[in-house]
């Protein structure tokens, strides 16, 4: 959800990390959604010179995405449609978090790793060549001449490691290319007019365009390259024994079909896997959850379940992961150090305690967690992170980076600015769900009715309330104010003041740091003084 506020920290990170000209560029994307290099020229004065060498800047950082629509019959029977750039909203985000997913990474994998990872997320995409470039750098820093000569093996092998992890991945293609549009009548001969309406509503086009700049799955976490050097074929080799036998086996019976002609040296970029970070930090977000609401055994036994279907999850948000088996379930839990002195009846119990239900596939029972009713819990339990505006302290949950907002934690925002009778009246709207008339909300909530209307009101005027006036003609004419929540609207208006405050912390810091740098320029200038 991109909104005001939204936009402003997306281009004042831009600004910050790239300059003027390219946070303009940004800025326009952002605001109008994807366009053509010629319309980007024309709304924001540039030269086109200027124009591309930015949108060449957001794509090496994996900000835009170049994307065009096939034309009807296909591209060789008509003219190709003009590329069209679309901005990443929630990757310009994702800079801001880039300090977590190092962490990540270092707390499972060495120091060489880490290190190869901040180059992918300081770079923002980089051949396998470039990041041995970047480590030689770093060797000659060292002047250590003994670790020339290993420092590509070390280079592949700390790249396999990340990608085995997910950690890292193939970029993808430079230009998506979108089917053509599906008009309305063939869609609903096939599907019928409601079906094709859902799923239109239900894929954007973002969704559209990085689903066909995708690289298939094979390849998307693959380090093998056509390159035909030697180096090349001892990363085939390490990734195929890597793979499983079916993998293995699917990835030979390619190479033979290979034509000679692919051969050819192929350059294949490779950059951070933000998704996979996003899920880690979102499963982290459950089981702290769990750890607190249950015990330890339960969220051991939710971090084995999380970790057995990782591989198997299409999509970041899952909200249920695919059943397992108890064998399966229980073997993962057996791989931890906490988990080894469990027995079987005590996993069993854990499950329970999340409110699975066994099902039989075949002779074994299966279990699927609902993670959608954990990140619930989650959200009404976790209440304590303090995100400070322009005039008030708002109390959010930690998950909520990753989540929705709860009904529990919008009535706690209402109750810390609104003061208890504005809580009780908003929680009073949020159960009902429909539109209430003021005296009524004045007599079920005890509050008295001078005050009432000034309260709705003033929440109304804040948008936390959608308000109605109904007309009773008659002998008399009367005027009624009809009052509800509007969860969908209040939900974009408060994630708008969280983009704002963090806006506001942003250019604190920014301007923090200035006067530190003006403060140590006069101290030189200066010593004296």
């Amino acid at each position: 959800m991109v909104t005001q506020y939204g936009i402003k920290l997306a281009v004042h990170l831009m600004t910050n990390h790239f300059g003027n000209v390219v946070a303009k560029v940004c800025e326009n994307l952002l605001q109008r959604g994807p366009l053509t290099l010629q319309l980007i020229v024309q709304l924001t004065e540039l030269t086109p010179q200027q124009v591309t060498s930015s949108l060449l800047i957001l794509i090496q950082h994996n900000c835009v995405q170049a994307f065009s629509l096939e034309q009807q019959g296909g591209l060789e029977d008509g003219p190709k449609a003009d590329t069209q750039y679309m901005v990443l909203f929630s990757n310009i985000l994702h800079r801001m978090r880039f300090s977590k997913f190092l962490k990540i990474v270092s707390g499972e994998f060495d120091e060489e790793c880490k290190e190869l990872l901040h180059g992918l997320l300081q770079h923002g995409r980089l051949t396998l060549k470039q990041m041995v470039e970047r480590a030689k750098n770093m060797i000659e820093r060292e002047k250590s001449s003994k670790r020339e000569g290993i420092c590509e093996d070390i280079v592949q092998e700390n790249l396999l490691k990340l990608l085995a992890a997910r950690y890292a991945e193939r970029c993808p293609t430079h230009e998506a290319v979108l089917a053509a549009p599906v008009t309305e009548e063939t869609t609903a001969k096939k599907r019928g007019a409601k079906s094709a309406k859902r799923n239109e509503e239900s894929v954007t086009i973002e969704q559209r365009v990085l689903g066909a700049a995708a690289p298939m799955e094979a390849q998307r976490f693959s380090i093998i390259t056509n390159t035909g050097s030697n180096v090349s074929r001892e990363i085939s080799t390490n990734a195929s024994s890597s793979m499983s036998v079916g993998e293995k086996r699917k990835y030979d019976s390619l190479e033979l079909d290979r034509e000679p002609a692919a051969e050819e040296e192929e350059v294949v970029l490779f950059r951070a896997n933000f998704e996979e970070f996003m899920r880690r930090l979102r499963h982290k977000a459950c089981i702290e959850n769990v750890r607190t609401r249950l015990d330890d055994g339960s969220s051991i036994v939710l971090r084995a379940m999380l970790e057995a279907a990782r591989s198997l999850e299409k999509k970041v948000k899952t909200e249920k992961p695919v059943p397992l088996s108890l064998n399966t379930i229980f073997e993962e839990v057996m791989k931890s150090e906490e988990g080894r002195g469990m027995t079987l009846d005590r996993v069993r119990a854990s499950l329970a305690q999340f409110g699975c239900s066994p099902s039989a596939r075949g002779t074994d029972e299966s279990y699927s967690i609902d993670l959608k009713k954990i990140v619930e819990l989650a959200q009404n339990d976790e209440v304590s992170l303090t995100l400070v505006s322009k005039d008030m302290k708002i109390h959010v949950s930690v998950t909520k980076r990753c989540l929705t907002f709860s009904t529990l934690q919008l009535e706690s925002i209402v109750l810390k600015r609104y003061g208890r009778d504005a809580y009780r009246m908003f929680r009073l709207l949020s159960k009902t769900g429909r539109l209430v008339e003021t005296d009524k909300i004045s007599d079920t909530t005890f509050v008295e009715k001078k005050d009432a209307p000034k309260i709705l009101y003033k929440l109304w005027k804040d948008e936390y309330l959608h308000m109605e006036k109904l007309v009773v003609a008659g002998a008399r004419q009367s005027q009624f104010l009809l009052w509800k929540v509007n969860k969908p609207s209040l939900q974009e208006h408060v994630l708008d003041e969280m983009f704002r405050a963090a806006l506001n912390l942003s250019q604190r810091v920014a301007y923090e740091r200035e006067k530190e740098k003006e403060f140590a320029k006069r101290t030189v200038l200066c010593p004296n003084n």
